[in-house]
């Protein structure tokens, strides 16, 4: 993380199955929006009750989007590090628009309401099959050059 990056981490559930695309190079973007609800207790009925949802645009690159694509779905609750972005773009009408979205560092299942089971399969950081892997072909994907918006 560089120096004046907001960092932000964040518990919930997934608000639909997660969208894997590959860019124009090859790097593959899951896209995917998370939902924190908080729990308050209302003292006049003594029950827990549903705060006020927050959603977070999510985005993971490269292997990290393909785990997170193959692994999660809608409703899968997950804890989640990152870093805030805000993107600012002009629509074809000429209008200003901006967003703030987190790019995804980490990832992984929530395990205070259920259990997972985890398959062991292993890849390098860069996205690459490890190179004793009978299944690596070679193709290493490119490093991440002009990255469109979440």
């Amino acid at each position: 993380m560089s120096f004046g990056e907001t960092p932000i981490t964040i518990i919930g559930n997934l608000t639909a199955d997660p969208e894997l695309k590959f860019t124009a190079s090859g790097q593959a973007l899951a896209k995917f929006t998370v939902a924190s609800t908080p729990r308050v207790f209302d003292r006049e009925s003594n029950q827990w009750k549903d705060g006020t949802s927050t959603f977070f645009r999510c985005a993971a690159w490269r292997a990290l989007a393909e785990h997170v694509a193959e692994s999660l779905g809608k409703g899968s609750r997950v804890v989640l590090s990152g870093r805030i972005r805000q993107h600012d773009w002009q629509t074809t009408e000429g209008e200003n628009r901006s967003m703030l979205a987190v790019e995804v560092d980490e990832i992984g299942a929530s395990l205070r309401f259920t259990t997972v089971t985890i398959n062991g399969k292993r890849t390098s950081g860069n996205g690459a099959a490890p190179s004793g892997d009978p299944w690596n072909t070679g193709s290493n994907r490119p490093e991440p050059g002009n990255e469109p918006p979440f």
